[in-house]
């Protein structure tokens, strides 16, 4: 098993702007749709009902929050692998790569409603292959939403051969896994590929002799915390 070590995500360490941005909108093009129409439902209520329009309001607020999508500073470290999702850390365990048939160590990252849903890549790869299953919407937070819920899986390999497998899982709420990136297409560290809506998680599967340097319960941010470091 990996040995996990604890470091301050806001270490000193060389970070470059982030890479892949469409260009970057602050707020994310999935959300474009629920932010228009929750601030003309509100508009419309508000004139024709004026305080009855709160929830719309509210709702309005909440998708704002959701769907935002700040750029971040992305470490360099030739084996560093950042967090592909906001959120905190729910299992760091070995187990068994389901996806490529090997031992590995699993990081999870389980993102609830109030987190940054825009998901980035962990580190600079190809994508080999990429898997999509269609299955079960139960709570993000729990060991066996990676093997039962609906979910996106790619596999990636670094210019040195190491294997990353990184799954978009959905949630209890979640109902819509979104992925732009396909086998074959390059990825960079920190590069925007996909995102998932209303709660979910995104599990790493890791070579069995990486080093964590998370531990569970530690709140993460996308492109720039720090999960792991390869062999």
């Amino acid at each position: 098993m990996a040995k996990t070590v604890t470091t301050n995500q806001n270490q000193d360490q060389n970070t470059a702007p982030e890479k892949g941005a469409y260009p970057h909108p602050i707020l994310a093009r999935e959300g474009w749709p629920f932010i228009a129409l929750s601030l003309v439902l509100a508009f419309v209520v508000g004139h024709y009902a004026g305080w009855w329009s709160l929830p719309l309001w509210v709702f309005f607020v909440f998708c704002v929050q959701f769907f935002r999508d700040p750029a971040r500073p992305i470490p360099q470290g030739a084996k560093d692998v950042l967090s592909p999702a906001d959120g905190r850390i729910v299992a760091i365990e070995p187990v068994m790569d389901p996806y490529l048939n090997r031992k590995a160590i699993k990081i999870s990252v389980f993102m609830n409603v109030f987190n940054v849903h825009s998901n980035r890549s962990p580190i600079d790869a190809q994508v080999v292959q990429r898997w999509y299953n269609p299955g079960q919407f139960v709570n993000a937070a729990l060991d066996k939403a990676s093997i039962e819920n609906e979910r996106n899986a790619l596999h990636l390999r670094t210019v040195d051969g190491v294997d990353v497998t990184c799954v978009q899982v959905a949630g209890l709420i979640a109902r819509r896994i979104l992925c732009y990136v396909n086998g074959g297409e390059q990825l960079n560290r920190g590069q925007r590929y996909g995102f998932i809506r209303f709660g979910s998680r995104v599990d790493l599967y890791l070579p069995p002799e990486t080093r964590a340097c998370v531990t569970i319960g530690d709140k993460v941010s996308a492109s720039s915390t720090v999960l792991a470091q390869l062999p």
